[in-house]
């Protein structure tokens, strides 16, 4: 049906092919509006069209239109703020891969839209536009990779929805939203719970002395100090549980090698610096061999090299002086290197790099390693927890639900006596006599049943 024009041609009103009412559009603050009339009959319609544009004019002269603000605007606001508010207590690239979310994936679905039309069925609608786009160039990305190759996975739509519900709570504390709508996926909603990659005690001999056998090889100052690093530093994680970012911001005066009151053992106090602030930790007796091997090491002296010794010699100069050997001072880093990849062409080398489900070890996956060999080993698990600075929930989800130690046998089975038979009469035969002399039978359990 065709458009009819009213107020001399200020309003508009239509059917579209798909519904039986009229919808009206007018251009009122510089903008243009629609509107449902809710009407079937074009008379009806046209009086309710006219209603709702002089409404509309009432509201702007007032000066409270109503704009709806959109997503665009809240997600501009959230980046305001969150950068200056939770300053020191999240890392930059945590602050960063929200900025990055948004502008490549939420702003460009939602960006547009009203803020109270972000609803739980439009933001199904972006999980499945994310798992079937996947393939195509997004050009809202600055990166010149190819496009994946397969979808994203679960923490990646996670981690998107996370950084939509706190723009949306931006929106609600601004008073732009009234409520958070729920972001919650309503299919497959448990995942699988899966275990971190981790090295079991034998995969674990066979890692540290892979590294033991590198570091002793015929190599130049340079690379073995590097060697005898990587080997120190795969002992330490696995004796202190550190996270690697932990470690790797670790200083020697957060470090101190002191007795256990209990063990009467010599143990290190750590003060740790990374993901939850500023924690402590207590390591295992053997963290203090490799610690004092780190503090006895001096750092890697740097000669002349090749070139210069050639335009050296050219010139007729004199050798230089060798350098003293410097150790470490109580500010230095306890690992000041990044070690990352040739600890991974280690695990290469050693065939340790995938476990039996095919996921990739990590540095990270020494922490686990250490979680989970306390756990075999009958540590208490709150202890655990408070010194790896992590949560019970966390250890019992991702980490002891795999290991068959933390499994009592002898509480699991538990098989209840069976009740005596009722006595017969005296002289009943055989069955009498048995009952009263008492006799133990297997039952058809495989257990022991007592009459």
């Amino acid at each position: 049906m065709p458009t009819v024009e009213l107020l001399g041609g200020k309003i508009q009103i239509y059917q579209r092919g798909n519904s039986r009412f009229w919808q009206a559009r007018a251009s009122v603050g510089g903008k243009q509006r629609q509107y449902s009339t809710k009407q079937e009959i074009q008379d009806l319609a046209a009086k309710a069209a006219e209603s709702w544009y002089f409404k509309l004019h009432g509201q702007q002269r007032a000066g409270v239109l109503n704009d709806r603000p959109t997503f665009k605007k809240a997600a501009e606001q959230f980046l305001k703020e969150y950068g200056v508010i939770t300053e020191g207590e999240r890392s930059q690239k945590w602050t960063e891969s929200h900025a990055i979310r948004l502008r490549v994936h939420l702003v460009p679905f939602f960006g547009s839209l009203p803020l109270d039309k972000v609803t739980p069925g439009k933001v199904q609608e972006y999980r499945v536009h994310r798992m079937t786009s996947y393939a195509e160039p997004n050009p809202h990305s600055k990166g010149q990779h190819k496009p994946k190759a397969k979808p994203p996975a679960r923490s990646t739509l996670h981690d998107e929805v996370v950084t939509l519900r706190m723009v949306l709570k931006t929106a609600i504390r601004h008073g732009w939203l009234t409520h958070l709508p729920d972001l919650s996926p309503p299919y497959k909603t448990q995942g699988k719970i899966t275990h971190r990659a981790w090295f079991s005690p034998e995969e674990y001999k066979q890692l540290y002395e892979a590294a033991r056998a590198y570091a002793k090889e015929q190599m130049r100052a340079h690379y073995k100090w590097n060697a005898e690093q990587v080997y120190d530093f795969v002992l330490f994680m696995a004796n202190t549980g550190l996270r690697p970012d932990e470690a790797f911001n670790l200083q020697h005066r957060d470090v101190t090698i002191t007795q256990d009151d209990s063990s009467k053992q010599e143990i290190l106090e750590i003060e740790v610096r990374g993901k939850r602030g500023v924690g402590h930790c207590k390591s295992m007796p053997g963290a203090v061999r490799v610690y004092q091997r780190l503090l006895a090491r001096a750092k890697p002296v740097h000669g002349e090299s090749r070139r210069e010794r050639q335009l050296r010699r050219k010139a007729g100069g004199a050798a230089p002086m060798v350098p003293d050997p410097e150790y470490p001072k109580p500010t230095d880093l306890v690992f000041p290197g990044n070690h990352i990849k040739l600890f991974n062409n280690l695990l290469e080398r050693a065939g340790l790099k995938l476990d039996r489900d095919g996921k990739a070890r990590t540095a990270y996956s020494l922490r686990h390693t250490y979680i989970c060999m306390r756990l075999m080993e009958g540590a208490d698990i709150y202890q655990v927890a408070k010194n790896c600075r992590t949560s019970v929930e966390m250890i019992e989800k991702h980490y002891a639900i795999h290991l068959k130690n933390t499994l009592d046998a002898a509480a699991i089975n538990v098989m209840r006596k069976r009740a005596g038979k009722a006595k017969t009469k005296a002289g009943a035969g055989k069955g009498a006599r048995k009952a009263r002399e008492g006799s133990a039978e297997l039952d058809g359990d495989g257990g022991i049943e007592v009459d």
